[in-house]
């Protein structure tokens, strides 16, 4: 995905807002019409009647025709797509979409010189309705058959174009690494690098702080909500915008130094549910676990495995994450008692004495795992004996 800033002028951001409005009233009214569907009756209305019905809506309805037909017919389409993904099995079920989250809207059937370069630094996109829209030019623009217009809820615009993108050759040698990923420190390597995610600075995190209490204070609908609430989103965009900016730079490192690239399989989703339960049963410790679903989040777990699977697809190596923390890297004993602390490994058994994530970065890239009941993945036993390691003087 190529994104641009774009950067409308007051009139023709009346008119993208109004493109998202009718994209979003569209969307919601045909995820109203599936939820009337139940077995046995009539299905519901597909991607044809739909733009009949659209068709007739926008000859009564003059508000609806005032905008542009490829914008909502487009979100039709859209919502026809995700309904086919949603059978098919491999999205969730299409859910109703906010004003102030979801804008947006799709242009399709590209026409040559639709989109075109002014200078070094910037171009021009035909939209709609809207006229010559211009955008920052950070990089080539792709040939595409369409593109997406979004507002984020820093009140950015930015210009969205599908593509595939290259993949990065490795250098051959056969290098293999392994890639711990933790809170403390987000990224641990084999080779005993240690990187850490950007996050907000001392000063903008005490300012984050304040407009969140503003915010709690705050009546609802009130232009003072809206104004924190606008502050409150380009705190987060900063922050958002500098952890893309260290995943995409550490992805690409990764995939031009190692042939074969060893990972944890963690399943982050499921480590950051909400621990806060239900009325008849409670969670416990809900701050805290809340707290640490933040830290994860933060620290870019899932966008570094997905932009590695991208940039070095078939060099990725997902490992059973169980007792990585525990065995020594050195003999292969394993004893959670060799966990000293969150840094610190000392093995029980040789002795052996390490950052306790470069530990577990070294056994990731090693490949080995152990299971819950103390065996190998491959099936074979694992010695809880201490061995004897040769020291050298």
């Amino acid at each position: 995905m190529s994104r641009y800033r774009l950067l409308p002028s007051p009139e023709q951001e009346l008119v993208l807002r109004g493109h998202c409005a009718h994209a979003r009233f569209l969307w919601n009214l045909a995820v109203e019409q599936q939820s009337w569907w139940r077995p046995g009756r009539m299905g519901a209305p597909g991607w044809v009647e739909h733009c009949r019905q659209l068709t007739q809506a926008r000859g009564e309805f003059a508000w609806l025709a005032a905008g542009s037909v490829i914008v909502q017919r487009q979100a039709l389409r859209d919502f026809s797509l995700a309904m086919a993904n949603y059978f098919t099995g491999t999205h969730g079920k299409p859910t109703w979409r906010k004003a102030g989250r979801d804008e947006g809207f799709r242009i399709v059937a590209l026409r040559p010189g639709q989109v075109r370069r002014l200078n070094r630094h910037w171009g021009q996109v035909f939209i709609p309705k809207a006229g010559w829209v211009r955008f920052r030019w950070t990089r080539a623009v792709p040939e595409a058959r369409s593109f997406r217009v979004k507002l984020d809820r820093a009140d950015r615009w930015h210009l969205a174009i599908a593509t595939v993108p290259p993949s990065i050759k490795g250098p051959g040698t056969g290098v293999i690494v392994g890639v711990d990923r933790g809170v403390t420190v987000s990224v641990t390597l084999s080779t005993g690098q240690m990187l850490t995610c950007p996050r907000l600075s001392v000063g903008r995190q005490r300012r984050l702080q304040r407009l969140q209490r503003k915010l709690a204070r705050a009546k609802r609908g009130s232009n003072r909500r809206a104004q924190v609430r606008l502050a409150i989103a380009r705190l987060r965009a900063r922050e958002a915008d500098a952890r893309k900016d260290w995943t995409e730079k550490l992805s690409t490192d990764l995939a031009r130094r190692f042939d074969v690239i060893r990972i944890e399989d963690l399943r982050v989703r499921n480590m950051t549910r909400s621990a806060k339960g239900t009325i008849a049963e409670p969670g416990q410790n809900v701050n805290a676990k809340a707290g640490l679903n933040r830290e994860i989040l933060a620290s870019g777990w899932g966008i570094l495995v997905k932009r590695l699977e991208h940039k070095a697809p078939g060099r990725i190596e997902k490992i059973n994450p169980a007792f990585t923390s525990q065995r020594c890297s050195a003999c292969g004993y394993v004893d959670s008692k060799s966990r000293k602390s969150q840094a610190v490994f000392v093995c029980t058994a040789c002795r052996y004495t390490c950052n306790a994530d470069v530990n577990a970065a070294k056994k990731i890239a090693a490949g080995h795992a152990v299971t819950a009941r103390g065996g190998s993945p491959l099936g074979r036993p694992v010695n809880r004996e201490p061995q004897p390691v040769l020291l050298s003087l």
